[in-house]
């Protein structure tokens, strides 16, 4: 876990709903079947939920969204072992949940591999709102991370440096709270430290700061994003 922090990101197709054409990590929504009886190994959902500020219940369903989304998007299992890709394929169509795969691999789950970092929540009075947790993954020994989800056209490789050059030139466009994660982890510098160092994941709802007939401004925690250049 030593040298150049990298991030792998994905870009959005432009036919989508929300974010069209926009780089993303890879995540998504809690499913009906990630509060289920997961196979599990490393710090419980009630520590979890001390470090997320939650519930257990909900602390367990986040952790396992997050492990099951990477592993849909990406083929990347944050568990004690591979699953086949035909276990992928079953979890992403929706014919078996993380659970049931694990299960019959003999896999558990390894809450271990991922750290909390973030929770962001869309402030008051957008039509469509999130509770969004950010989470930091170590990409597992003999694993590789690749583009597996039609929401993406590319997917790769590449340091927070170099994504938040490209964001600042105009050519790639990205969320407030991914140039938040962009921006910690760039001043963290390398993988090491990004898992050890100590975070304290708080809400955080940023508050509108332009005027009527201005560019749209948000600003959280110090910083403020124009999002002019988010594609909103």
């Amino acid at each position: 876990m030593s040298g150049s922090l990298e991030v792998f990101v994905l870009h959005r197709v432009a036919g989508m709903a929300f974010a069209p054409s926009v780089t993303v990590f890879p995540g998504g929504g809690v499913d009906v079947t990630d509060d289920g009886d997961v196979p599990w190994r490393g710090p419980d959902r009630q520590w979890w939920a001390a470090e997320l500020g939650t519930t257990p219940e909900l602390a367990g369903a986040l952790v396992v969204a997050a492990v099951r989304e990477l592993f849909e998007e990406s083929g990347v299992l944050l568990a004690d072992g591979p699953l086949p890709e035909s276990a992928r394929v079953q979890v992403a169509d929706h014919r078996s949940s993380l659970a049931q795969v694990l299960a019959r691999h003999g896999r558990r789950l390894d809450s271990g591999l991922l750290r909390g970092w973030a929770n962001w929540i869309t402030p008051v009075g957008y039509p469509r709102r999130y509770d969004t947790f950010f989470f930091v993954a170590a990409l597992p020994e003999g694993q590789q991370a690749q583009l597996l989800t039609t929401e993406a056209e590319s997917g790769r490789w590449a340091t927070p440096t170099d994504l938040l050059a490209e964001h600042e030139a105009g050519t790639l466009a990205m969320m407030p709270p991914t140039l938040a994660m962009l921006m910690d982890l760039q001043e963290i510098g390398s993988l090491r430290e990004a898992m050890r160092t100590p975070r304290k994941v708080v809400p955080m709802m940023p508050t509108v700061v332009s005027k009527a007939g201005e560019p749209l401004q948000i600003q959280v925690d110090g910083r403020t994003f124009d999002l002019r250049s988010h594609g909103h």
